[in-house]
């Protein structure tokens, strides 16, 4: 299945205010901490990140997803920072810079990732794993 890259922004984009708006649900809610959790972990790394204006190799869009859970963590880690030096920590003051900030992110253009564009450690053949046939271990 191949998303088309206006779908993912778009989608990447809606997240934060999906996570604000799951904030409204009861607290302890299952749905409204694993929508902020996710959102938290991987949505401002994700909309710096995706999509890549020339597409990511195969073995690249799983390093690129990994990338994007530091960068979520990092950024929100000092947004989390600044509100509690000023004194006006709140969750929703937490989620609507983190939200603008992704929306803004997702419709730029993706930061360059040269490595992963030029090609991961892939197996040979394109992209596609290819077993060798074993012997019955003779052959040594």
């Amino acid at each position: 299945m191949n998303a088309s890259p206006n779908r993912i922004r778009a989608a990447v984009a809606a997240s934060g205010w999906v996570a604000l708006a799951a904030t409204l649900l009861p607290d302890g809610s299952p749905p409204r901490w694993l929508a902020v959790l996710v959102f938290v972990c991987l949505g401002p790394g994700a909309a710096l990140l995706h999509p890549q204006p020339r597409g990511l190799r195969p073995g690249a869009r799983l390093e690129s997803f990994a990338l994007a859970a530091p960068i979520s963590l990092s950024l929100a880690s000092l947004l989390a920072t600044l509100l509690f030096l000023a004194g006006s920590f709140s969750v929703p003051a937490f989620l609507v810079p983190l939200a603008v900030f992704t929306t803004v992110a997702a419709f730029l253009p993706g930061l360059p990732l040269p490595a992963a564009t030029r090609g991961a450690a892939e197996p040979e053949g394109s992209g596609t794993l290819r077993f060798r046939a074993r012997g019955t271990g003779d052959e040594r």
